[in-house]
């Protein structure tokens, strides 16, 4: 999916929002949107911690207008300058949507009592969401995420974890060697653990199914690496907006004795990956 640019909206038309850190923008984010009007949005607090969907990369995941609020900047604010701002920002606000747990102003000292007595309008507590029986939070599918589980990551996502990269330079062995690959330079975005995942390369607009290694190379230079191969394609290096989206993990990052050995490894990668898209 192409990533959306943000959307402008007169800020007096809003009538509900939600609030939260929504890092992820995943299963539990998506029901606390579900409950907006049509003139809804959403009100991200940056606390800089986000790293499953970095600020920038999340309006591709939601119809509404996002707003991002810095942590540092409003949480010294007591309860009733809290409301205040939202007042004064959003005119015509009737309907705020929070989670269970939501707290916020000074000490985080005011939760979801304290806001309903504060805001003279409709307050929506969505409870825990669970999928599978696990409780979806971020927090959680970060975990899920450095230890390789993709699978259970993106069931709570309820969408493939996806990250954003710029195409480098690698050794130069693949395409002589082994296979072509595209290497790329990742920032912000949690990365899985070190592996071999099935995943789909899209550049700019357009979707491979490929393989990826992420991990130090211990078989060649020991350096770090995050490394697609697009199955039977040799893709020309060019100034490519690349995005990486995972489906399944296939095998931790192993040493290999000899250059042989990986070679045969990354062809059984290869055709174990073909396998899953069949």
């Amino acid at each position: 999916m192409k990533k959306s640019s943000s959307i402008l909206v007169n800020k007096n038309t809003i009538t509900s929002i939600a609030i939260g850190g929504f890092d992820g923008m995943h299963g539990a984010h998506q029901k606390l949107f579900e409950q907006l009007d049509e003139n809804g949005a959403i009100l991200s607090i940056e606390s800089g911690y986000a790293n499953l969907t970095p600020k920038r990369y999340r309006q591709e995941y939601s119809k509404y207008p996002i707003y991002y609020y810095v942590l540092d900047n409003i949480k010294h604010l007591e309860g009733n300058a809290f409301i205040k701002l939202l007042n004064e920002e959003y005119p015509n606000l009737q309907k705020i949507v929070v989670g269970f747990d939501f707290c916020f102003g000074k000490g985080r000292k005011y939760c979801v009592k304290q806001l309903k007595e504060l805001f003279h309008g409709e307050v929506v507590v969505l409870d825990e969401v669970k999928i599978d029986d696990i409780a979806v939070h971020s927090r959680i599918i970060r975990n899920y995420l450095k230890d390789g589980d993709i699978k259970t990551a993106n069931i709570l996502l309820t969408k493939e974890y996806k990250i954003y990269g710029k195409q480098i330079k690698g050794q130069g062995l693949g395409s002589t060697n082994f296979v072509p690959t595209i290497n790329l330079y990742v920032e912000e975005f949690l990365l899985p653990n070190e592996g071999v995942y099935v995943t789909k390369t899209i550049l700019n607009d357009t979707e491979y199914d490929s393989v990826t290694f992420l991990g130090h190379r211990v078989t060649t230079d020991g350096s770090y690496a995050i490394e697609t191969h697009i199955f039977d394609k040799n893709i020309v290096n060019k100034d490519y907006s690349i995005q990486i989206k995972f489906f399944d993990k296939l095998r931790d990052n192993a040493k290999f004795d000899s250059f042989e050995e990986l070679k045969e490894q990354i062809f059984r990668d290869i055709d174990e990956a073909k396998e899953y898209f069949k």
